[in-house]
């Protein structure tokens, strides 16, 4: 077995963890004691399946040997198994990082100015730029597209770190929700990227099913926002909520 062939090994086992995991918190009532065991199994997983993606795309980019002969285009299989996977996998370790870390220091918002974190965010936005340019210049939208998302992710996270008013500690909640629905958005994406060349090839660069995860991921984030604005709306006293 190569090298590569263990690094896939290890990705998948990984990230099967974290996209099986995934669920748990979501389905699981927010705080309680299952909620946390799966999100710290799921955001585990996605950490493990985040660094080893980083290293097949290094091996992919700078290795002795082309992966995936059945692909013609070596400049548009760089991209997208090269540049595209080096960034998924360090967006996913970006939003892991936050998502655990908003919820760490909710009683200390300046901790997340450190450089500690403040470098994983530029990690992100580096590879998310140079991902965008290179699909801009090879004509790959997808590539564009995703980056464009991290990035704006990474610039909201700013905004919340470097906001000079104290937010509401509600905040807090959002934004570790939001981060680890990224987190999966990201991580399914990087899986569909070396699952599909296996599975049928010949759809791997169908934009309809790379947009799954991100159409999946934002309706649930938006579900979950509405859900949550409602629950915290103050209602007339004398009104009784409707039993569910």
């Amino acid at each position: 077995m190569t090298l590569f062939h263990a690094l896939v090994v290890l990705h998948v086992a990984t990230g099967v963890v974290g996209l099986t995991a995934f669920w748990g918190p979501i389905v699981t009532r927010k705080g309680a004691q299952p909620h946390r065991r799966w999100g710290r199994a799921a955001c585990y997983g996605f950490l493990g399946a985040g660094a080893l993606a980083i290293c097949m795309a290094l091996l992919s980019l700078y290795g002795p040997e082309h992966r995936h002969p059945e692909i013609t285009d070596r400049t548009l299989y760089e991209g997208l198994f090269g540049w595209m996977m080096l960034y998924l996998g360090t967006l996913t370790i970006g939003f892991v990082d936050y998502g655990l870390a908003v919820v760490k220091h909710s009683r200390n918002r300046h901790a997340l100015r450190s450089l500690r974190y403040q470098a994983v965010i530029a990690a992100v936005i580096a590879s998310g730029a140079w991902c965008g340019y290179f699909g801009w210049q090879v004509g790959h939208p997808l590539m564009v597209l995703v980056a464009v998302i991290g990035i704006v992710s990474m610039v909201i996270q700013q905004r919340f770190i470097w906001q000079s008013s104290e937010p509401p500690r509600q905040t807090y909640v959002g934004e570790h929700f939001r981060a680890l629905i990224g987190m999966g958005i990201s991580a399914y994406t990087a899986f569909l990227s070396v699952g599909l060349i296996r599975l049928v090839p010949e759809h791997v660069f169908n934009p309809a099913i790379w947009a799954g995860p991100s159409v999946i991921g934002v309706s649930l984030i938006i579900y979950f926002t509405l859900k949550g604005k409602k629950a915290a709306t103050p209602r007339p006293s004398g009104v009784r909520p409707h039993p569910q």
